[in-house]
């Protein structure tokens, strides 16, 4: 698998270049069908303190990006809309087989059909299996997934609030690799590894195990680093980024109005211009050294969609006063879990991954649960025994939950949120990285002899929800929760209409959104 490339042909990329870094390998068409989507957003700029670095001496036009003699560093050539010096190549999948595809006409050889769908269906299943790592996350990132959640989830009051962990966790793993010394141990520790080796492993695992673009399910993680023209910086520290992180770099003028456009418009086309509006307001100062993009982008439909003609309007009681929602009806038969303070069911989507839904108990506030620990506890806990290989209970799943059939009522919604991430990562234990006397950016290699420090920390979420899909992004932990008496009938009915959670799972297991539902009508 050829996981970057390296652009060498001069300061101002050919056209194709731009096009492919904009629109990387593996991307393609999304058929209607596929659902509504959901993406997220993390922007990480790094500024100096001083108004005036040490520049070295930049290339004429025309000239290439240039390399110190022993290969250690490299200038950035200058242009303003941005140059790509390396473009990440996504891993090419094997659309998923559409058995209408097999079996439709008037003179279908059904034996024959079944032969060609069966051996199209074993070939694109392995070609996911043949990208996955492998990796175990259990218990992990539960301490990372729980603290975070709780740390930007809370306090919304009457808004929607929505944080994607694993794009947070990507954005930060991806700023270790530019920080050392405290600074880089302070990153480690919220993130759960004792390494930056062992960082890079379990990123680039995230990476491969939440990447699918088959036709049937869009997952993508996206990440970028914007340097700045004329700027030395480390070559083995761009390239362990390209390599790790599938990032592709670009350089150009910082503070042009040119250079900001290209970044909002990589942003819009990683996310599918889902977040175009929070992306309008990005812009790097003149002073900036850095700008670290990471991006999650998630489309799929249900396994099996709502009927939209039984969708009807109904009555949401959201914090701040009943509001009219637009609620879809459905009957599955599964699994209904409870805990001590909540309920929650799962909605499956086709072929992996999921939405969980979890709606707190009367008197209990969604603030409450995150608080607790009660609905992180739940997400992050295996919901099936687990057995070693004598066939005896290793692990045992969550207790409250019975096999019933759930009448389901759900509002649809469009919820996004923009948070800042500063206060809440220095809560976190995460505080040198935003101060230029603590700070350390060695491994950067950036030529100034002033300090650096990081001068904005963005994220951005929205996910969309109608009768045919839904979208979210990461994050997965594994705890025990508390439970409770169960049900006493064999049918429930499950009436999302007040502030509720939700967790979007995809392959991986881990929740990629997380996020609280107070408005649904955005």
């Amino acid at each position: 698998m050829k996981r970057y490339k390296q652009a060498n042909e001069g300061i101002h990329a050919p056209e194709e270049l731009k096009e492919k870094a904009a629109r990387p390998a593996g991307k393609r068409s999304h058929p209607r069908w596929m659902g509504t989507v959901a993406a997220a957003l993390a922007v990480v700029v790094l500024g100096g303190i001083a108004m005036s670095p040490i520049w070295p001496d930049r290339p004429g036009p025309g000239q290439p990006a240039s390399f110190s003699m022993d290969g250690r560093t490299r200038t950035a050539g200058p242009s303003a809309k941005g140059a790509a010096l390396a473009v990440a190549d996504y891993p090419e999948m094997r659309p998923y087989p559409r058995q209408d595809a097999f079996y439709s006409g008037e003179d279908v050889d059904w034996a024959k059909a079944s032969r060609a769908y069966s051996a199209a269906y074993d070939a694109w299943r392995e070609d996911v299996k043949a990208l996955r790592s492998g990796a175990d996350y259990t218990g992990l990132m539960d301490e990372f997934l729980s603290r975070s959640a709780a740390q930007f989830l809370t306090g919304a009051g009457e808004e929607n609030r929505i944080c994607s962990p694993l794009n947070v966790y990507m954005a930060l793993s991806m700023l270790a690799e530019t920080t050392g010394d405290h600074t880089r141990a302070q990153i480690l520790d919220l993130l759960q590894v004792d390494s930056i080796e062992a960082l890079r492993e379990r990123a680039n695992a995230l990476w491969l195990d939440n990447y699918r673009d088959d036709g049937v399910v869009t997952s993508v993680l996206g990440n970028s680093l914007w340097l700045r023209d004329g700027m030395t910086y480390r070559q083995d520290t761009l390239d362990t980024l390209a390599k790790v992180h599938y990032a592709s770099s670009f350089s150009g003028e910082m503070g042009s109005e040119e250079y900001d456009q290209a970044l909002r418009d990589w942003l819009n086309e990683q996310t599918h211009g889902l977040l175009a509006e929070q992306a309008q307001g990005l812009s790097m100062d003149p002073d900036t050294v850095l700008a670290l993009a990471s991006t999650l982008y998630f489309k799929a439909a249900w396994e099996d969609g709502f009927d939209q003609e039984r969708t009807e309007t109904g009555t949401f009681h959201a914090p701040g006063g009943d509001v009219d929602a637009d609620f879809m009806r459905r009957t599955l038969d599964g699994a209904f879990y409870w805990g001590d303070d909540f309920t929650a069911a799962e909605l499956r989507f086709q072929e992996g991954g999921g939405m969980w839904l979890i709606l707190p108990a009367e008197g209990t506030t969604v603030d409450q649960l995150l608080e607790s620990g009660q609905a992180m506890d739940f997400l992050l806990s295996p919901k099936y025994d687990r057995y070693d290989d004598k066939g005896n209970v290793a692990v045992e799943g969550w207790t409250g939950q019975k096999y019933l059939t759930i009448h389901l009522s759900m509002p649809k919604f469009d919820v996004s949120s923009d948070l800042d991430l500063i206060d809440g990562l220095k809560e976190l234990g995460v505080t040198d990285v935003f101060d230029g006397s603590l700070s350390n950016f060695d491994p950067l290699g950036a030529s100034t002899d002033d300090p650096l420090y990081v001068s904005q920390a963005k994220h951005a979420a929205r996910v969309k929800v109608d009768e045919e899909g839904c979208e979210a992004a990461a994050y997965t932990v594994m705890m025990v929760g508390p439970t409770s008496a169960a049900p006493p009938n064999d049918e429930v009915d499950f009436t999302l209409d007040r502030p509720f959670l939700f967790a979007v799972t995809g392959d991986s297991g881990l929740p990629l959104f997380v996020g609280t539902v107070n408005q649904p009508n955005g």
